[in-house]
């Protein structure tokens, strides 16, 4: 079994900036912007430094509310760099959603782009705060937020009662480097590092809190399945505000000293491949359809993407004959599945590179290194015998909770340690897990168990679909 390492976010950067300094970090495509480790672990410092100067102390909550920009990466990497605890805000978020996350959040600073199509963000910051017109920036004052002080807005364009991205780097010109490492030394590894929210399918959205320890540890093991190392080129589509993109892919290349490369701003399927064949991307990473928007484009023969090998398709259950197509087609020939969830700190399970393509395509891998995984009666909790249906648990490296949901805490967590999926899957006798549906999706027709899994994996296989 790996050890585990006891490490902080900004140590894991400082360290592997230190190893590979002229290596690319950050590549984003649509931007022509590129940033090698010395000059991103700048940059972050330089962000870092101006949030001190504006006053942020240690565990203060700093939302980003922005699309996949250069910026939204080193704010998360400055963010770690002061011991804040970053909180990600859904770019397709309306105002109702806008305003439960950041008060339930408590976020104290929000790091926010005007908008994705325009100025849409502006307008409904200043439709549920008005008051923002009227503040010094720094110094909101808002019934609705009674938290919020600090704007940060990534623009070079001024705006009443914000800082603009430029004045914060500027701040951070007064402070000494000194002032960063005092803070670090106030960082640990078991601070919680990021606040998450999941969808809310069952409730509202339910902020979850993970620590840097568990994050970086995932983050490894997850790269080692892969056998990713500094000469890697990790392609980053999906978007940076969820798990998969800010930890799963961003995290984890710095991890191995790989690069991170960004196609566009929002996903765009010609970008995406246009990204893969001129940065010669060797891993690639999403849910099964954004592989299958790429295998559809009219052009996509026209692209030369015979540097990839690997990556993984995660986010929901990748049907066989789609699988088929990426292995052959695309020539991925070295695709993961992963499996995981936001409360469990990323991935549970993942395929590994050299498991034979029968493996990779009909299982969601073994049990990732240092955690366990079991499959139990979800009416008993009773573990069950490999090759019998239950539902899927893990223990090990997983979040510290829900913020301010002990009750939800307590139903998702059991007494014992074991985060309970909601997930139905099964083991085989040699470690493999398979996931057969959810529990709340499970039909019974006049007694009949009907999974709905069962009913797509079928489907797909007729030639128009």
């Amino acid at each position: 079994m790996a050890k585990l390492r006891a490490i902080h976010t900004a140590e894991l950067l400082k360290e592997v900036s230190g190893r590979f300094p002229q290596h690319d970090a950050l590549v984003h495509v649509q931007r022509g912007i590129s940033y090698s480790y010395r000059e991103f672990a700048q940059a972050v410092d330089q962000l870092a430094k101006g949030l001190l100067g504006l006053g942020i102390g240690k565990g203060e909550h700093i939302a980003i509310w922005a699309t996949n920009l250069p910026e939204w990466a080193i704010a998360m990497f400055a963010i770690a760099r002061v011991g804040g605890v970053m909180v990600s805000v859904d770019p397709s978020y309306q105002a109702n959603q806008v305003e439960y996350l950041l008060r339930q959040s408590d976020s104290q600073t929000l790091i926010f782009t005007k908008g994705v199509k325009g100025d849409e963000f502006l307008r409904i910051l200043l439709d549920l705060a008005p008051e923002i017109k009227g503040s010094k920036p720094g110094g909101l004052n808002s019934p609705r937020f009674p938290q919020l002080k600090n704007l940060i807005l990534i623009s070079d364009a001024p705006s009443p009662g914000v800082f603009l991205w430029g004045e914060v780097l500027q701040k951070g010109e007064d402070i000494p480097s000194r002032a960063l490492q005092k803070r670090a030394k106030e960082c640990q590894p078991d601070d919680v590092f990021s606040l998450l929210y999941t969808s809310g399918t069952t409730g509202p959205p339910k902020g979850v809190m993970s620590t840097h320890y568990a994050l970086i540890n995932k983050s490894i093991a997850s790269a080692e399945f892969q056998q990713l190392s500094q000469k890697d080129r990790l392609c980053l589509p999906i978007p940076l505000f969820h798990m998969f993109g800010c930890i799963c892919v961003l995290l984890t290349a710095v991890a191995c000293g790989a690069t991170t490369v960004i196609p566009s701003d929002v996903f765009d399927p010609t970008m995406t491949l246009r990204a893969l064949q001129e940065e010669k991307c060797t891993a690639l990473y999403g849910a099964p359809s954004l592989f299958i928007s790429l295998l559809e484009h009219p052009n996509f023969d026209d692209f030369n993407l015979s540097s990839l090998r690997t990556g993984i398709i995660g986010g929901s259950p990748c049907p066989l004959e789609v699988m088929k197509e990426i292995v052959g087609r695309m020539g991925v020939r070295e695709i993961t599945i992963g499996y995981g969830a936001t409360e469990a700190s990323s991935w549970i399970t993942q395929t590994k590179t050299d498991d034979p393509i029968e493996v990779r395509v009909s299982t969601i891998g073994r049990a990732c290194p240092n955690i366990e995984v079991k499959i139990v009666d979800p009416n008993t909790g009773q573990e069950l015998p490999d090759g019998v249906q239950g539902e899927l648990c893990t223990r090990g490296l997983l979040m510290k909770g829900y913020y301010k949901m002990p009750a939800a805490t307590a139903k998702a967590i059991d007494q014992d340690g074991w985060l309970h999926t909601g997930d139905l899957g099964q083991r085989d006798s040699k470690g493999f897990f398979k996931i057969t549906g959810r529990l709340k999706e499970v039909i019974n027709k006049k007694g009949q168990i009907i999974y709905p899994v069962e009913i797509e994996e079928f489907l797909y296989t007729h030639p128009k679909i």
